[in-house]
Protein backbone atom coordinates (compact mmCIF):
# COMPACT_ATOMS: atom_id res chain seq x y z
CA UNK A 1 0.00 0.00 0.00
CA UNK A 2 2.30 2.75 -1.14
CA UNK A 3 -0.23 5.41 -0.12
CA UNK A 4 0.45 4.47 3.68
CA UNK A 5 4.41 3.76 3.06
CA UNK A 6 5.13 6.74 5.20
CA UNK A 7 3.04 5.61 8.07
CA UNK A 8 4.34 2.13 7.71
CA UNK A 9 8.07 3.37 7.52
CA UNK A 10 7.34 5.40 10.98
CA UNK A 11 5.79 2.30 12.96
CA UNK A 12 8.72 0.26 11.82
CA UNK A 13 11.13 2.72 12.56
CA UNK A 14 9.93 3.12 16.16
CA UNK A 15 10.40 -0.10 17.22
CA UNK A 16 13.57 -0.30 16.04
CA UNK A 17 14.31 2.96 17.83
CA UNK A 18 12.94 0.95 20.98
CA UNK A 19 14.91 -1.70 20.90
CA UNK A 20 12.32 -4.47 22.19
CA UNK A 21 10.89 -6.95 19.50
CA UNK A 22 8.26 -8.87 21.58
CA UNK A 23 5.94 -8.29 23.67
CA UNK A 24 6.40 -4.86 24.52
CA UNK A 25 4.53 -1.69 24.25
CA UNK A 26 2.98 -1.64 20.65
CA UNK A 27 1.56 -5.07 21.30
CA UNK A 28 0.03 -3.89 23.91
CA UNK A 29 -0.94 -0.24 22.17
CA UNK A 30 -2.62 -2.70 19.74
CA UNK A 31 -3.89 -5.01 22.11
CA UNK A 32 -6.16 -2.16 23.86
CA UNK A 33 -6.98 -0.19 20.24
CA UNK A 34 -8.36 -3.58 18.88
CA UNK A 35 -10.20 -4.54 21.54
CA UNK A 36 -11.58 -1.15 21.21
CA UNK A 37 -12.44 -1.41 17.59
CA UNK A 38 -13.79 -4.48 17.97
CA UNK A 39 -16.41 -3.09 21.16
CA UNK A 40 -14.57 -5.69 23.51
CA UNK A 41 -12.99 -5.64 26.28
CA UNK A 42 -9.57 -7.57 26.31
CA UNK A 43 -7.47 -8.59 23.16
CA UNK A 44 -4.48 -11.06 23.00
CA UNK A 45 -1.89 -10.63 20.58
CA UNK A 46 -0.57 -14.39 19.09
CA UNK A 47 1.43 -15.79 16.01
CA UNK A 48 -1.19 -16.41 13.47
CA UNK A 49 -5.07 -17.42 12.94
CA UNK A 50 -4.60 -21.14 13.22
CA UNK A 51 -3.29 -20.25 16.40
CA UNK A 52 -5.64 -17.71 17.70
CA UNK A 53 -8.46 -20.89 17.35
CA UNK A 54 -5.93 -23.39 18.83
CA UNK A 55 -5.21 -21.56 22.07
CA UNK A 56 -9.24 -20.22 22.74
CA UNK A 57 -10.14 -23.96 22.41
CA UNK A 58 -7.46 -24.44 24.92
CA UNK A 59 -8.33 -21.32 26.99
CA UNK A 60 -11.71 -23.14 27.21
CA UNK A 61 -10.36 -26.10 28.30
CA UNK A 62 -11.12 -28.29 25.14
CA UNK A 63 -8.45 -30.78 24.30
CA UNK A 64 -8.13 -34.70 24.12
CA UNK A 65 -11.35 -36.63 23.75
CA UNK A 66 -13.54 -33.16 23.07
CA UNK A 67 -15.08 -33.07 19.62
CA UNK A 68 -15.68 -29.13 17.94
CA UNK A 69 -18.04 -28.63 15.16
CA UNK A 70 -17.15 -26.06 12.62
CA UNK A 71 -18.43 -25.82 8.87
CA UNK A 72 -17.24 -28.03 6.16
CA UNK A 73 -16.91 -25.41 3.42
CA UNK A 74 -13.72 -23.83 5.16
CA UNK A 75 -10.38 -23.46 5.23
CA UNK A 76 -7.85 -26.38 6.47
CA UNK A 77 -6.56 -24.49 9.02
CA UNK A 78 -9.72 -24.22 11.16
CA UNK A 79 -9.31 -28.02 11.15
CA UNK A 80 -5.63 -27.89 12.01
CA UNK A 81 -6.53 -25.67 14.79
CA UNK A 82 -8.88 -27.94 16.18
CA UNK A 83 -6.97 -30.68 16.13
CA UNK A 84 -4.00 -28.78 17.70
CA UNK A 85 -6.24 -27.95 20.10
CA UNK A 86 -6.40 -32.13 20.93
CA UNK A 87 -9.77 -32.31 20.08
CA UNK A 88 -11.35 -34.16 17.09
CA UNK A 89 -13.60 -32.03 14.29
CA UNK A 90 -17.05 -32.31 13.79
CA UNK A 91 -18.03 -31.07 10.56
CA UNK A 92 -21.48 -29.82 9.79
CA UNK A 93 -23.27 -28.13 6.33
CA UNK A 94 -23.72 -25.00 5.44
CA UNK A 95 -26.49 -22.67 4.51
CA UNK A 96 -26.99 -22.24 0.63
CA UNK A 97 -27.95 -18.55 0.71
CA UNK A 98 -24.41 -16.96 1.94
CA UNK A 99 -22.62 -20.17 2.97
CA UNK A 100 -22.62 -19.53 6.57
CA UNK A 101 -22.96 -22.42 8.85
CA UNK A 102 -26.75 -24.08 9.15
CA UNK A 103 -28.46 -24.62 12.47
CA UNK A 104 -29.93 -27.48 11.89
CA UNK A 105 -27.48 -29.42 10.57
CA UNK A 106 -25.76 -27.97 13.08
CA UNK A 107 -28.51 -29.27 15.71
CA UNK A 108 -27.90 -32.78 13.80
CA UNK A 109 -24.46 -32.74 14.20
CA UNK A 110 -24.44 -31.82 18.31
CA UNK A 111 -23.64 -34.92 20.60
CA UNK A 112 -22.97 -35.19 24.46
CA UNK A 113 -19.10 -35.23 23.12
CA UNK A 114 -18.95 -31.57 21.85
CA UNK A 115 -17.05 -29.00 23.95
CA UNK A 116 -17.45 -26.48 21.51
CA UNK A 117 -18.72 -25.04 18.14
CA UNK A 118 -16.65 -22.62 15.90
CA UNK A 119 -18.80 -20.87 13.34
CA UNK A 120 -16.64 -19.86 10.19
CA UNK A 121 -17.84 -15.83 9.26
CA UNK A 122 -17.11 -16.92 5.36
CA UNK A 123 -16.10 -14.52 2.76
CA UNK A 124 -16.47 -11.56 5.73
CA UNK A 125 -20.27 -11.85 6.69
CA UNK A 126 -20.69 -13.22 10.28
CA UNK A 127 -23.02 -16.21 10.57
CA UNK A 128 -26.28 -15.94 12.78
CA UNK A 129 -23.75 -16.22 16.14
CA UNK A 130 -27.22 -15.48 18.23
CA UNK A 131 -28.99 -18.50 17.53
CA UNK A 132 -26.04 -20.60 17.49
CA UNK A 133 -25.08 -19.72 20.95
CA UNK A 134 -28.58 -20.34 21.85
CA UNK A 135 -28.43 -23.53 20.79
CA UNK A 136 -25.13 -24.28 22.24
CA UNK A 137 -26.13 -22.14 25.45
CA UNK A 138 -28.52 -24.65 27.04
CA UNK A 139 -26.16 -27.57 26.07
CA UNK A 140 -23.24 -26.12 27.77
CA UNK A 141 -21.26 -25.72 24.90
CA UNK A 142 -19.02 -22.86 24.12
CA UNK A 143 -18.84 -20.65 20.87
CA UNK A 144 -15.43 -19.70 19.49
CA UNK A 145 -16.06 -17.43 16.49
CA UNK A 146 -13.38 -17.90 13.65
CA UNK A 147 -13.34 -14.20 12.40
CA UNK A 148 -10.68 -14.53 10.23
CA UNK A 149 -12.04 -13.21 6.64
CA UNK A 150 -14.67 -10.54 8.91
CA UNK A 151 -12.12 -7.71 10.67
CA UNK A 152 -15.21 -5.07 11.67
CA UNK A 153 -18.39 -7.49 10.32
CA UNK A 154 -21.21 -6.48 12.46
CA UNK A 155 -24.40 -8.99 13.48
CA UNK A 156 -27.36 -6.55 14.85
CA UNK A 157 -25.00 -4.19 15.64
CA UNK A 158 -22.41 -6.04 17.55
CA UNK A 159 -18.98 -6.97 15.89
CA UNK A 160 -17.70 -10.60 14.66
CA UNK A 161 -15.72 -11.60 18.00
CA UNK A 162 -17.97 -10.68 20.59
CA UNK A 163 -20.42 -12.75 19.60
CA UNK A 164 -19.43 -16.30 21.51
CA UNK A 165 -17.06 -16.79 23.99
CA UNK A 166 -14.15 -16.22 22.27
CA UNK A 167 -13.07 -14.61 18.90
CA UNK A 168 -10.46 -15.32 16.52
CA UNK A 169 -8.70 -13.22 14.32
CA UNK A 170 -6.09 -13.93 11.58
CA UNK A 171 -4.06 -10.77 10.12
CA UNK A 172 -2.01 -12.69 7.11
CA UNK A 173 -1.20 -10.13 4.41
CA UNK A 174 -4.41 -10.52 2.48
CA UNK A 175 -6.82 -10.12 5.29
CA UNK A 176 -8.58 -6.75 5.37
CA UNK A 177 -6.60 -5.63 8.35
CA UNK A 178 -3.44 -7.18 7.00
CA UNK A 179 0.14 -7.27 9.09
CA UNK A 180 3.44 -7.95 7.09
CA UNK A 181 3.58 -11.77 7.84
CA UNK A 182 2.06 -13.44 10.15
CA UNK A 183 0.01 -12.45 12.84
CA UNK A 184 -3.51 -13.10 14.94
CA UNK A 185 -5.34 -12.27 18.29
CA UNK A 186 -8.01 -13.64 20.28
CA UNK A 187 -11.06 -11.02 21.60
CA UNK A 188 -12.94 -11.81 24.56
CA UNK A 189 -14.99 -9.86 26.92
CA UNK A 190 -13.87 -12.45 30.16
CA UNK A 191 -10.82 -11.19 32.16
CA UNK A 192 -10.06 -14.59 33.17
CA UNK A 193 -10.16 -16.22 29.61
CA UNK A 194 -7.95 -13.29 28.52
CA UNK A 195 -5.04 -14.14 31.43
CA UNK A 196 -5.52 -17.70 30.57
CA UNK A 197 -4.74 -16.93 26.33
CA UNK A 198 -1.54 -14.57 27.92
CA UNK A 199 -0.49 -17.44 29.76
CA UNK A 200 -1.02 -20.08 27.24
CA UNK A 201 0.76 -18.17 24.55
CA UNK A 202 4.05 -18.15 26.24
CA UNK A 203 5.10 -21.68 27.63
CA UNK A 204 2.41 -20.73 30.12
CA UNK A 205 4.54 -18.09 32.32
CA UNK A 206 4.00 -16.12 34.33
CA UNK A 207 6.86 -14.43 35.18
CA UNK A 208 10.46 -15.66 34.12
CA UNK A 209 11.32 -18.96 34.51
CA UNK A 210 7.73 -19.83 36.06
CA UNK A 211 5.36 -21.95 34.47
CA UNK A 212 2.25 -22.71 35.73
CA UNK A 213 1.00 -24.65 32.31
CA UNK A 214 1.81 -26.34 29.67
CA UNK A 215 1.94 -23.24 26.66
CA UNK A 216 3.46 -22.36 23.11
CA UNK A 217 5.68 -20.08 21.87
CA UNK A 218 2.60 -17.50 19.96
CA UNK A 219 3.03 -14.26 20.07
CA UNK A 220 2.45 -11.18 17.67
CA UNK A 221 5.47 -9.91 17.58
CA UNK A 222 6.36 -5.50 17.84
CA UNK A 223 6.79 -5.26 14.30
CA UNK A 224 3.79 -6.88 13.06
CA UNK A 225 1.94 -5.08 16.05
CA UNK A 226 2.63 -1.80 15.43
CA UNK A 227 2.00 -2.22 11.15
CA UNK A 228 -1.14 -3.37 12.41
CA UNK A 229 -1.72 -0.23 14.52
CA UNK A 230 -0.87 1.72 11.33
CA UNK A 231 -3.48 0.26 9.09
CA UNK A 232 -6.52 -0.39 12.05
CA UNK A 233 -7.60 3.51 11.66
CA UNK A 234 -7.82 2.60 8.08
CA UNK A 235 -10.11 -0.26 8.24
CA UNK A 236 -13.81 1.16 8.34
CA UNK A 237 -12.73 3.25 5.35
CA UNK A 238 -11.69 0.51 3.38
CA UNK A 239 -14.35 -2.35 4.11
CA UNK A 240 -16.71 0.69 2.78
CA UNK A 241 -14.89 1.10 -0.47
CA UNK A 242 -15.01 -2.79 -0.60
CA UNK A 243 -18.67 -2.48 -0.41
CA UNK A 244 -19.34 -0.08 -3.03
CA UNK A 245 -17.36 -2.20 -5.19
CA UNK A 246 -19.69 -5.40 -3.99
CA UNK A 247 -22.10 -3.39 -5.01
CA UNK A 248 -21.13 -2.51 -8.60
CA UNK A 249 -20.70 -5.82 -9.44
CA UNK A 250 -24.13 -7.44 -7.90
CA UNK A 251 -25.69 -4.65 -9.99
CA UNK A 252 -24.11 -6.04 -12.81
CA UNK A 253 -25.24 -9.37 -12.19
CA UNK A 254 -28.91 -8.54 -11.55
CA UNK A 255 -30.13 -10.49 -15.15
CA UNK A 256 -27.49 -13.03 -14.97
CA UNK A 257 -27.30 -16.81 -14.05
CA UNK A 258 -24.67 -15.73 -12.46
CA UNK A 259 -25.52 -15.54 -8.46
CA UNK A 260 -23.90 -13.57 -5.84
CA UNK A 261 -23.97 -15.64 -2.50
CA UNK A 262 -26.28 -12.97 -0.71
CA UNK A 263 -26.07 -10.56 1.94
CA UNK A 264 -28.20 -11.92 4.90
CA UNK A 265 -30.31 -9.86 6.99
CA UNK A 266 -29.37 -7.60 10.05
CA UNK A 267 -25.60 -8.06 8.79
CA UNK A 268 -23.17 -5.30 7.84
CA UNK A 269 -20.74 -7.82 5.58
CA UNK A 270 -16.75 -6.25 4.86
CA UNK A 271 -16.60 -8.49 1.15
CA UNK A 272 -13.21 -10.19 2.29
CA UNK A 273 -14.17 -11.89 -1.01
CA UNK A 274 -17.09 -11.34 -3.06
CA UNK A 275 -18.19 -14.82 -4.33
CA UNK A 276 -20.59 -16.03 -6.40
CA UNK A 277 -22.17 -18.94 -7.72
CA UNK A 278 -22.09 -19.58 -11.18
CA UNK A 279 -23.10 -22.76 -13.05
CA UNK A 280 -20.44 -22.89 -15.60
CA UNK A 281 -18.19 -21.84 -13.29
CA UNK A 282 -15.11 -22.71 -15.66
CA UNK A 283 -16.55 -21.06 -18.88
CA UNK A 284 -17.11 -17.79 -16.55
CA UNK A 285 -13.23 -18.18 -15.36
CA UNK A 286 -12.05 -18.71 -19.05
CA UNK A 287 -14.36 -15.00 -20.09
CA UNK A 288 -12.66 -12.97 -17.68
CA UNK A 289 -9.28 -14.60 -17.99
CA UNK A 290 -9.62 -13.71 -21.87
CA UNK A 291 -10.49 -10.23 -20.94
CA UNK A 292 -7.35 -9.81 -18.12
CA UNK A 293 -9.35 -10.23 -15.05
CA UNK A 294 -8.19 -12.77 -12.56
CA UNK A 295 -10.14 -14.75 -10.28
CA UNK A 296 -9.99 -17.35 -7.73
CA UNK A 297 -11.75 -20.07 -6.04
CA UNK A 298 -12.24 -19.87 -2.41
CA UNK A 299 -12.77 -23.20 -1.97
CA UNK A 300 -12.79 -25.33 -4.52
CA UNK A 301 -12.93 -28.60 -2.48
CA UNK A 302 -14.42 -29.04 1.08
CA UNK A 303 -12.89 -29.97 4.33
CA UNK A 304 -13.75 -33.94 3.89
CA UNK A 305 -12.43 -33.69 0.13
CA UNK A 306 -8.59 -33.87 1.42
CA UNK A 307 -7.17 -37.30 1.42
CA UNK A 308 -6.27 -36.23 5.38
CA UNK A 309 -9.62 -35.23 6.19
CA UNK A 310 -12.00 -37.68 4.09
CA UNK A 311 -12.69 -39.45 7.74
CA UNK A 312 -14.87 -35.96 8.51
CA UNK A 313 -17.22 -36.71 5.56
CA UNK A 314 -18.93 -39.80 7.51
CA UNK A 315 -20.25 -37.83 10.23
CA UNK A 316 -23.36 -37.64 11.84
CA UNK A 317 -24.82 -35.00 9.07
CA UNK A 318 -24.96 -34.57 5.35
CA UNK A 319 -22.70 -32.26 4.08
CA UNK A 320 -24.57 -31.71 0.35
CA UNK A 321 -24.67 -27.60 0.40
CA UNK A 322 -20.95 -27.27 1.16
CA UNK A 323 -20.38 -29.65 -1.60
CA UNK A 324 -22.57 -27.69 -4.32
CA UNK A 325 -20.98 -24.71 -3.08
CA UNK A 326 -17.48 -25.92 -3.76
CA UNK A 327 -18.00 -27.04 -7.44
CA UNK A 328 -19.63 -23.68 -8.39
CA UNK A 329 -18.14 -20.67 -6.47
CA UNK A 330 -16.10 -18.23 -8.13
CA UNK A 331 -14.14 -14.60 -6.39
CA UNK A 332 -13.97 -12.30 -8.00
CA UNK A 333 -10.95 -8.94 -7.59
CA UNK A 334 -12.45 -7.12 -5.31
CA UNK A 335 -9.58 -4.74 -2.70
CA UNK A 336 -9.77 -1.07 -1.75
CA UNK A 337 -6.80 -0.01 -4.17
CA UNK A 338 -9.32 -0.81 -7.35
CA UNK A 339 -9.80 2.14 -9.55
CA UNK A 340 -13.32 3.02 -10.29
CA UNK A 341 -12.34 2.18 -14.19
CA UNK A 342 -11.16 -1.39 -12.98
CA UNK A 343 -13.74 -2.31 -11.29
CA UNK A 344 -16.57 -1.02 -14.45
CA UNK A 345 -14.06 -3.09 -16.47
CA UNK A 346 -14.80 -6.51 -14.41
CA UNK A 347 -18.80 -5.00 -14.25
CA UNK A 348 -18.91 -4.81 -18.34
CA UNK A 349 -17.21 -8.51 -18.52
CA UNK A 350 -19.55 -10.02 -16.50
CA UNK A 351 -22.40 -8.28 -18.48
CA UNK A 352 -21.17 -9.18 -21.30
CA UNK A 353 -20.82 -13.20 -19.98
CA UNK A 354 -24.59 -12.69 -18.84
Amino acid sequence: MTELRGELDAAVERVLDSGWFVLGQEGEAFEREFASACGARHTVGVASGTDAIELALRALGVGHGDEVVTQANTCVPTISAIERAGAVPVLCDVEPSGGTMDLDSLRGAISPQIRAVVPVHLYGQCADVDAIVGLCMERGIDVVEDCAQAHGAHLRGRRAGTLGRLGCFSFYPTKNLAALGDGGAVVTGDEELADRLRLLRQYGQTDRYRHLDRGVNSRLDEVQAAVLRARLPHLETWNARRREIAAVYTEALQSSTVRPLEQLPERTHVFHLYVVEAPNRGALQEHLDALGIGTLIHYPVPVHRHPPYARLGEGPVPLTVSEELCEHVLSLPVYPELRDEEVERVADALRTFA
